[in-house]
C-alpha cells in the first residue's frame, strides 16, 4: 500500500485512504466474505482469514465487510456473520497493508460513540487501514428489535456522523438528540491521522447538496453506463458548486467469472457473469466515468473461489494498479 501523495491527488486522510483512491484511477478490492453461497443467507465462513490474507498477497487493494445486526430473511443475505468491528479487530492483526474496509455501519442503530470508539480503534490498531462507510439502513424489520423508528432515521443519521467528527477533537463540545458533551471529557484513541474517512453510502436518506458536502466520499450501486456518469458528474459538480475539493467515488459489483475468457455478459444480481475480458473492458469504463474504487462480490461465483482470485489477480489487476 503506497502513503505518499502527490499535489493533485485527494484531500489525504489516512493510509488507507490514501492509497485505494486516486483520481482518474481506479483500484479493485472484494466484499467479505471470499465465498460462493448462492442458495443460502448464511456463508459457511470457511478459510475466511486465510482467503483474505490471499487477497492481500495476491494484490487487490481492499477487503469490504457489512453491518448485518439481524439475519432478516426478506433480506437474503448475513454478509460475513461476525460483527463488523470485532472482526475488523481481528484483521487488523492478520493483515498489514490491505485497506480494512465496512460498507457500511448502520449509523441509526448504533450510538455513535460506540461506533467513534470501536472505529477509531481499528484504524490505530491496523495503523490507519480503515474506510468507514456509513448508511442510513434498508431493512425495516431491524429497528422494531432495537426500539428504534424507520422513517426518522435520516435524522440520526446527520446526527450520529455530526457526533462521530467532534470526536475527532480533544475534550470535543457538541450537542444533539445523541446528547451533550461539555468539553470536560475526551474519547480515545483518535484515529491514527486524526480523522476517520466516512464514505457515505447511496442517499441515506438525506438530500444530494448534503451527501455531497459531508462525505469524505461516496459509495453507490452499479448502473449503465450513462446513467452511471450523470450521477457521478452530478455528485462532484454539487461538491465544485459548495465550494469543495474532490472527493472519491466507488461502487459495488457483483460478478461471476467464468473459464472463457472472451465469455460475453449476462446480468446477474447488481452485476454480470462474463469472461475477464469484458469485465476489464466494463471496469475501465466506469473508471473513465469517474468511478475510483469498485468492490467485487464473489457470492454468485460459479468456479473456484481460490482459481477465481488468481485469475482476477493475473489478468486483471495489472490493468488497475494505483
Amino acid at each position: 500500500m503506497r502513503d505518499t501523495q502527490d499535489t493533485h491527488d485527494f484531500a489525504p486522510i489516512n493510509r488507507a485512504y490514501n492509497a485505494v483512491f486516486k483520481p482518474d484511477r481506479l483500484s479493485v478490492g472484494l466484499v467479505v466474505p471470499l465465498e460462493a453461497y448462492p442458495n443460502s443467507a448464511v456463508p459457511a465462513m470457511d478459510q475466511h482469514i486465510e482467503r483474505i490474507q490471499r487477497a492481500e498477497a495476491l494484490g487487490f487493494s481492499s477487503v469490504w465487510l457489512r453491518d448485518v445486526p439481524f439475519n432478516v430473511p426478506s433480506f437474503g443475505d448475513a454478509g460475513q456473520v461476525f460483527d463488523p468491528f470485532v472482526y475488523l479487530g481481528a484483521l487488523s492483526f492478520a493483515t498489514r497493508d490491505i485497506a480494512l474496509g465496512v460498507a457500511s455501519i448502520v449509523l441509526p442503530l448504533r450510538h455513535p460513540a460506540h461506533v467513534a470508539k470501536a472505529a477509531a480503534s481499528v484504524d490505530a490498531l491496523a495503523g490507519g487501514r480503515l474506510l468507514l462507510g456509513v448508511a442510513s439502513g434498508d431493512r425495516p424489520e431491524e429497528y422494531p428489535a432495537m426500539n428504534m423508528t424507520f422513517p426518522d432515521r435520516g435524522e440520526r443519521f446527520r446526527d450520529s456522523v455530526a457526533y462521530i467528527r467532534a470526536m475527532n477533537d480533544s475534550y470535543p463540545t457538541l450537542e444533539n438528540g445523541y446528547g451533550s458533551l461539555s468539553g470536560g471529557m475526551d474519547m480515545l484513541p483518535k484515529p491514527q491521522s486524526g480523522r476517520l474517512p466516512l464514505l457515505i453510502t447511496g442517499g441515506s436518506q438525506q438530500s444530494p447538496d448534503w451527501v455531497a458536502q459531508n462525505g469524505d466520499g461516496w459509495m453507490t450501486y452499479p448502473r449503465d453506463a450513462a446513467s452511471q456518469g450523470r450521477v457521478v458528474a452530478d455528485y462532484r459538480a454539487r461538491i465544485t458548486r459548495a465550494g469543495g475539493s474532490n472527493k472519491p467515488v466507488m461502487q459495488s459489483l457483483y460478478v461471476d467469472l467464468v473459464a472463457d475468457a472472451e465469455a460475453a455478459p449476462s446480468p446477474i444480481h447488481l452485476g454480470f457473469r462474463s469472461g475477464v475480458t469484458f469485465l476489464r473492458s466494463y471496469l475501465k469504463e466506469v473508471q473513465s466515468l469517474g468511478i475510483n474504487h469498485v468492490a467485487l462480490n464473489l457470492r454468485f461465483n460459479q468456479a473456484d473461489i481460490d482459481t477465481t482470485l488468481q485469475r482476477l489477480s493475473d489478468d486483471l489487476l495489472p490493468d488497475f494498479s494505483v
